[in-house]
Parts: structure tokens; C-alpha cells; sequence
């Protein structure tokens, strides 16, 4: 049978099949920037869960961040989140073979349509539920506003982006399973070594971090104090890892979230 994610989040017996199992290839997803296959794995002899396969050949060159190094991005994503207790993103490692050469494989998250995160409501909705982004017009020419959830689950990831340098968080690549659990995907542009913080997640903008996020936060201030491990080092050059850590320590003496940098866009296009 083929499990759902959340059972298995953690077990190393799930990342080492990700890692090391043979691939069943289900198909391409065809709306992917770059070469992305939806694969099942075997875990055990009773268990096959689905994945995102992200091969190295399928990466398209990019103008700002080093030819091949996406997918090592999505791994490094992960690793970040899970030594920030986020828990944000899909179990994640590095394949150095698949039916297409190395690259990530990632666990595919069932989304659950009916809870959005990020919205686009008329202008003069009620905002209660909702932090607000900016405002524009739609096709026909009609005031909205860009919102997102209040959840902290979000806030959560609002704060791996800030620490990895997101340069792409886009609505799309927030996902709500049937557990309602939040999931955060698609970090191939993160870690830059230059301001790149884009994202549709700016309704904290200046905010103090709450207390609901003093895990992540002493975390961090552990791994500044011992060094970054080196699941999350090994991926980023010399210099990314120098403004990793300058990111961090930024982060860790304001405890408020980041405002946009000037001279970048700060929302992604498209916004979904």
C-alpha cells in the first residue's frame, strides 16, 4: 500500500529508502521549472510511499546561484529546518543514483485544497483571519489584497525563510495535509550569499518573533555558538555559509522578522 507522509516523518528507515531504494517512476510533473518526477519508493515490505525525484540533469541554469546545486539546496533546506525543530519540510535527502543521476528525493505531501493559506480577497474583506501583504488590482481592473494565514505553523516557515534566504516562496509552495499539518516545498533558490528574502509571507514583517518560536530561536543560538552542523554545511560554499550564519546572528539580535531588502523584489512572480 501506498502511507501517507506524516507516519513516517523522522524514521530513518523512510530516509534511507528515499536515499537508497529503487525508484518507480509515476510521471513528470509537467508544471515543474525544472525536471521534477513523481516516483514510489518502497520503505518496508508492507509499506511504498510516493516522492519528488529532482535529478541534477533536469535543473535549468540560472543567472545567480551555481550551475547543478538545486537539488543539494532542497537538501540543505531540510536539514535546516529539522535542526530548527520546524519541522516544516518534507523529509528530504540526496540521491547519488536515480533512473535519471543524482539528485534530491523529496516525500510528496497529499494536499488538501480546502485550506488555503495565502489568499486573494476583494478589496474591503474582512482581515481578521488574515494578515495582510499588499495591494493590487485584479484582471478586470478591481482592488484586492494579498493575505495569509495567521498560523504559526506558517510563522514557522516564515522563519526557515528568513534563516535560508528564500528566494522563491511562492503560495503554490505551501501545502496542508489531510492532518491539517503545514508543509513547505521547493527551496532550489535558497542560501545565497546576497539578499534575496522573496516571499508572499511579509505579513510579520518587523514583528518580534513570539514565544512559540523560543525552540528555533535558541536552536539557532546553538548552532552559533558550536558551529553548523555539517548536514547543512557540506551542501553551500564557503561564502554561503559565512552569510548563513551573519543571517542567523541578524535574526538573533533584532527576534524580529526581517523587512524587505531594498533594490530586490520582495514578492515572487506569480505569487502562486
Amino acid at each position: 500500500m501506498i502511507s501517507s507522509a506524516t507516519q513516517w516523518i523522522g524514521t530513518q528507515e523512510l530516509l534511507q529508502a528515499l536515499s537508497a531504494g529503487e525508484l518507480e517512476v509515476e510521471g513528470r510533473l509537467a508544471g515543474a521549472s525544472n525536471g521534477t518526477l513523481r516516483c514510489i519508493v518502497s520503505v518496508s515490505a508492507e509499506c511504498r510511499v510516493r516522492c519528488v525525484y529532482k535529478p541534477v540533469a533536469g535543473e535549468r541554469p540560472l543567472w545567480d546561484f551555481p550551475e547543478g546545486t538545486l537539488s543539494m539546496r532542497e537538501v540543505a533546506s531540510y536539514e535546516m529546518s529539522e535542526a530548527l525543530a520546524l519541522g516544516v519540510v518534507p523529509p528530504t535527502v540526496w540521491r547519488t543514483f536515480g533512473p535519471a543521476g543524482p539528485g534530491m528525493c523529496q516525500v510528496w505531501i497529499d494536499e488538501v485544497s480546502d485550506a488555503p493559506l495565502v489568499s486573494v480577497l476583494a478589496a474591503g474583506a474582512d482581515l481578521s483571519d488574515w494578515l495582510h501583504v499588499f495591494d493590487g488590482t485584479d484582471q478586470s481592473g478591481g482592488l484586492v489584497s494579498l493575505v495569509h494565514s495567521r498560523d504559526v505553523a506558517l510563522q514557522k516557515v516564515a522563519l526557515l525563510d528568513a534563516v535560508i534566504n528564500n528566494a522563491d516562496r511562492k503560495g503554490g509552495h505551501l501545502l496542508v495535509d489531510a492532518s491539517n499539518r503545514v508543509w513547505a516545498i521547493d527551496h532550489g533558490v535558497s542560501f545565497s550569499d546576497e539578499d534575496k528574502l522573496r516571499t508572499v509571507l511579509w505579513g510579520w514583517a518587523g514583528n518580534e518573533m513570539p514565544e512559540e518560536l523560543n525552540e528555533p530561536v535558541a536552536a539557532m543560538r546553538a548552532m552559533i555558538d558550536t558551529g553548523l552542523p555539517e548536514a547543512i554545511t557540506r551542501w553551500l560554499t564557503a561564502d554561503e555559509v559565512v552569510a548563513l550564519e551573519r543571517r542567523m546572528e541578524q535574526l538573533l539580535s533584532t527576534r524580529t522578522f526581517p523587512m524587505p531588502a531594498p533594490g530586490w523584489p520582495a514578492i515572487p512572480w506569480p505569487v502562486f
